[in-house]
């Protein structure tokens, strides 16, 4: 209900109409489906209306990775970001969104690491992209509608630098190798860095500018290669994804994504070669680009040339993807990132926090906690205005960290009436704001991709048994004695006529309910008493607390 009311919200209003054309290398706002959203866009600097072709439908096209060795979390904190603004346009906007994403699995780090181990380069591509893919799923990323490799569309991509040097845009040398020809398309170029002097290889005297760059690469002794009118060879880098976005998506893409490092030269040179090929003035309508993940305390991105990452199987030993994904909420998405122990243990304190809450309020709807009078009154109107704080905080460039701070202001003050009495003397109860407030609650952790079912089934190891369901029995088991021991007291006494206590036996038995519950807290199952009933958690002992500055 509150996806379906939000996004018949946001729908109102849209218009439609054909795609305007840019001009001269200005952006042109598109015409078609208002999403009332802003996004900030690397082709302007600056936020923009999100407006879609198509109403309802997103097109989506992003970088994937360049197979030849471990993902690690400067490629997860990408992914993971993406994934939380595609699942709040889906969820909240009602938008279709359609993702194609590339693999490259032909390029000269896999052609250096096959011959290193003596191993096919395919082989090579084939073993990482399926890591890569085990991994994003490991991180709960949804998977784009298709994934797509290089070496299974080269023939689309010596069709695409065909059509390129047809429109005169492009040139062959003697050798085989085909450069584009930035100068052919004027002041186009340049829309993410302004002014460029070269695209490196300054001494390549078969260029004619200093500026153009491969399209096709001919072939060397022990490279793969394939057939092409210049000769046997290999595409460049950049071609590939002007190519296969062509492919999924003709010459109209919404939205194109990738790390703040591709902007130049990758995502500059798609755009020349994708609006060279289409004869159209905007290829691309938005480019969102993250920010860097940054080990803290070093000014340096994660990544594999620098040797400073994190494998993502490594890190999913010590937290879960749970903590990862709120990790990445808490700062914008395009925001350098630092990660560290402290900053994880951040997400981590602030999901605790909120499974802290939704156990409580489901205790409480139980009848199993009882508390004071509750301002009722006061919490339906924090729970309406956190709705449109974060409603307001998405809509303008998914700014998570703004939303995420809303939400956890309304479990504050959602745990400060949850305070536990011995004895409620018939208070009216006030379950139903509490159930308003769980259900929101998890629709939103849903909506950013959290797996509600982690936190007491996904995480605990499998020993043949129902454990959860062990645990309900036991401390159901402790909740009866602790009850027994509460509410039987001593007689009163001439010694002791006003201060009656428990017997010295029913003393024991709350040490001892006492006891087992700070013996079960190492192994995992973490009991809370409340009052004279108590509530459980299960969570994974498995995985430690080690990180980069532990």
């Amino acid at each position: 209900m509150w996806r379906s009311g939000t996004a018949k919200i946001l729908r109102a209003g849209h218009t439609s109409g054909p795609r305007a054309s840019g001009s001269c290398g200005a952006w042109t706002r598109p015409d078609g489906f208002d999403t009332r959203f802003k996004a900030f866009n690397s082709l302007t600097k600056k936020k923009e209306p999100l407006v879609l072709v198509r109403e309802g439908v997103a097109t989506w096209y992003s970088c994937g990775p360049t197979v030849y060795d471990h993902a690690h979390l400067g490629h997860a904190c990408s992914y993971v970001r993406f994934d939380i603004l595609q699942r709040i346009l889906s969820r909240l906007v009602g938008v279709t969104v359609v993702h194609a994403m590339v693999i490259t699995d032909i390029d000269d780090k896999i052609i250096k690491r096959g011959l290193e181990e003596n191993i096919s380069p395919a082989v090579i591509a084939r073993m990482y992209e399926e890591e890569f893919k085990s991994d994003m799923l490991s991180l709960k990323v949804v998977p784009p509608a298709v994934y797509l490799r290089v070496t299974e569309n080269v023939h689309h991509i010596v069709a695409f630098i065909e059509q390129i040097i047809r429109h005169g845009h492009a040139y062959a040398t003697e050798e085989g190798d085909v450069y584009f020809d930035i100068p052919s398309i004027g002041g186009r170029y340049g829309k993410f860095v302004g002014s460029v002097e070269s695209q490196g290889d300054t001494g390549d005297s078969r260029k004619r500018d200093l500026r153009d760059f491969a399209l096709w690469k001919r072939s060397k002794p022990q490279e793969p290669s394939w057939e092409s009118p210049w000769g046997r060879g290999r595409p460049g880098w950049h071609i590939e994804c002007s190519t296969i976005a062509s492919c999924v998506f003709g010459s109209q893409l919404d939205i194109h994504s990738g790390g703040i490092d591709l902007a130049f030269p990758h995502h500059e040179n798609e755009i020349a070669q994708s609006e060279a090929y289409h004869q159209c003035g905007q290829w691309a309508n938005y480019f969102l680009h993250s920010g860097h993940l940054h080990l803290k305390g070093s000014a340096e991105k994660m990544s594999k040339s620098l040797k400073n990452f994190i494998t993502i199987k490594d890190f999913l030993q010590s937290y879960s993807a749970n903590e990862f994904r709120m990790f990445c909420l808490l700062t914008k998405y395009r925001s350098a990132i630092d990660y560290s122990d402290r900053s994880m243990l951040e997400a981590r304190t602030s999901l605790e926090t909120v499974s802290t809450f939704l156990l409580g309020a489901e205790a409480y709807m139980k009848g199993q906690l009882q508390c004071s009078p509750v301002q009722e009154a006061s919490l339906w109107d924090r729970l309406a205005e956190t709705k449109s704080g974060v409603l307001k905080a998405l809509a303008d460039d998914f700014d998570t960290p703004r939303a995420v701070g809303a939400l956890m202001n309304l479990v504050y003050h959602g745990n400060r009436q949850l305070q536990p009495v011995s004895t409620s003397d018939g208070a009216v109860r006030s379950p139903a704001v509490f159930g308003a407030m769980v259900t929101y609650i998890r629709d939103l952790l849903d909506v950013f991709g959290f797996d509600l079912l982690q936190r007491q089934d996904s995480d605990v190891p499998s020993h043949g048994g129902n454990l959860p369901a062990v645990v309900e029995q036991l401390t159901h088991f402790r909740s009866e004695v602790r009850a027994f021991a509460l509410t039987h007291r001593d007689a009163p006494t001439p010694e002791s006529p006003v201060k009656p206590g428990l017997y010295p036996e029913r003393l024991a038995l709350l040490r001892a309910c006492d006891a087992l519950r700070d013996d079960l807290a190492p192994l995992g199952v973490l009991i809370k008493d409340r009052g004279a009933t108590s509530t459980w958690e299960i969570k994974d002992t498995q995985r430690g607390r080690r990180g980069p500055d532990s």
